[in-house]
């Protein structure tokens, strides 16, 4: 495929925006990573992504918002504090005209967190 860019890591996706969303970015990223320590970074479907047991979450930068990706469970287990964002099954979109819910999206994480080792878990017994 022809001009399709692709990641090499997460430094690199983080790189090719403006200083202003590689910041959001690399705040959403040391999040990620604050709640989830064990997770492993790597791209996934051209997104930054951390995996823990399985895929924990993924995020994205776009034009007007920052995507957030932690499956359905984790948007279903936060529908009332998600509810004021757009978003589909199991995605949800943080405007960039409005403060990053860095505490909401570590909840989130950490909510993912427990969900995957439980899962583990249960797959050993």
């Amino acid at each position: 495929m022809e001009g399709r860019i692709t990641y090499e890591s997460i430094d690199d996706y983080i790189s090719k925006f403006p200083p202003e969303i590689q910041e959001i970015l690399s705040t959403i990223r040391k999040v990620i990573k604050e709640a989830a320590p064990d997770a492993k970074e790597k791209i996934s479907y051209q997104m930054p992504t951390f995996e823990l047991h399985g895929n924990l979450v993924h995020f994205a930068a776009f034009k007007n918002h920052i995507g957030f990706y932690p499956t359905p469970n984790g948007i279903d287990a936060f529908k009332e504090e998600l509810s004021v964002y757009k978003g589909a099954k199991g995605s949800i979109q943080f405007p960039l005209n409005q403060p990053m819910p860095y505490e909401l999206i570590s909840k989130i994480v950490k909510f993912r967190v427990a969900e995957n080792i439980k899962k583990a878990e249960d797959k050993r017994k």
